[in-house]
């Protein structure tokens, strides 16, 4: 099958959105397949034996943390050069809609599939607030077209549902257990990420730091305890926000990590904790109980989905100082917290990034049948 991947990220970026699509390329490769990949144009041109294309992207001045591609007849001359099987529009927000627009114009199987809860957001930047409506408008009219509609978790299905988006398929969360594993605990990490305080309780953050990520609710809880430390692993447009807000509690920013060195992150502290309600699923959850980290979490749909309250993790209140204390405290419970490490890594265990990617990789056949019958 020839499949053409046009994503709004990919390599060198970092994310829940690039981990899947490499993990699919990789799978895709394997099975004997052809991929193409559109996405902004940041320097990669070929990822394990699939072809990247760039576009020339451009910089928001309210989010220059990161590029973004623009819609561009570029993307059509791309595709209809290369006459796709299946082309796969990856939240198609910005240039996405090219590829949205071209397999209509080529009659060519189209899916859609959404990883940014981007409405969410909004709640946010409250300057943008009033224009949800507006962008629901625009993301139904997205992925009318597709021939399938791919989420990440039940919780984004429904919703989705509940806006009208049709022809939808959940795709299974999954985790490489191999590099995200307990074996990469590392007292010389700890130190680091402990600020050489390693007799301290450590919560691990990784991820994307923004605004709609609700990083900056965890201060109170450090306020209040001074035996615990914090390490944020990650970067983005809030981090000189988040290094002012978090300015004299025990907390450590150590910016981007990759490979072992972010294996040794996950694996070296107590606990991991995720106050985020916005996400469409949140691979790191998995992540985190792969390398036997218990999951201290905000109520959110796709998110207990992933955490089994009192067994594999604790789910608090979002914005609820109390609640979070409380779920905190099962750092102090050692026989507890062993126990649901244990239970952390056995749920991880359940899913593989093969049997994640073979789902998408049904879900383009089936979307090929459907545009046959239609």
């Amino acid at each position: 099958m020839k499949i053409a991947i046009v994503t709004e990220t990919f390599l060198p970026s970092t994310d829940g959105i690039v981990t899947r699509l490499t993990k699919a390329i990789d799978y895709f490769m394997k099975q004997g397949h052809e991929v193409l990949v559109i996405a902004p144009d940041l320097g990669v041109t070929e990822y394990n034996g699939a072809r990247v294309v760039g576009i020339k992207p451009i910089t928001f001045p309210f989010y220059r943390y990161r590029k973004w591609g623009f819609p561009t007849k570029k993307v059509y001359k791309i595709l209809k050069e290369y006459q796709p099987d299946v082309v796969n529009a990856v939240n198609p927000l910005l240039m996405g809609v090219s590829a949205v627009n071209a397999s209509k114009k080529y009659g060519f199987t189209l899916v859609s599939s959404y990883h940014t809860h981007v409405p969410k957001y909004l709640d946010h930047y409250t300057i943008y607030k009033p224009a949800r409506p507006l962008l629901w408008w625009y993301i139904r009219r997205n992925h009318r077209d597709a021939h399938v509609n791919i989420c990440t978790s039940e919780a984004m299905k429904e919703e989705l549902v509940e806006q009208g988006i049709e022809r939808l398929q959940v795709i299974p969360r999954a985790v490489d257990v191999d590099k995200r594993h307990p074996k990469f605990k590392s007292q010389e990490m700890r130190n680091r990420l402990s600020n050489n305080q390693p007799e301290k309780k450590l919560l691990i953050y990784v991820g994307r730091l923004a605004a709609e990520k609700d990083i900056h609710l965890i201060k109170p809880l450090l306020e209040r305890r001074g035996d615990v430390c914090l390490a944020i692993v990650g970067d983005g447009p809030a981090r000189k926000d988040l290094e002012k807000t978090f300015k004299g509690t025990n907390t450590v920013f150590t910016g981007f990590l990759h490979g072992d060195t972010l294996s040794e992150a996950f694996a070296s502290g107590d606990a991991f904790i995720f106050p985020s309600t916005s996400e469409t699923l949140g691979l790191v959850i998995l992540e985190a109980m792969a390398a036997g980290l218990p999951v201290i979490a905000a109520y959110s749909g796709p998110t207990v989905e992933q955490v089994d309250d009192g067994v594999n993790g604790l789910i608090f209140k979002s914005g609820n100082t109390d609640s979070l204390i409380e779920a905190v405290k099962i750092i102090d419970d050692k026989e507890r917290l062993e126990k649901m490490s244990q239970e952390a890594r056995k749920e991880a265990l359940k899913y593989s990034w093969d049997a994640a990617s073979a789902k998408l990789l049904s879900y383009y056949e089936q979307a090929k049948v459907e545009h046959k019958a239609s």
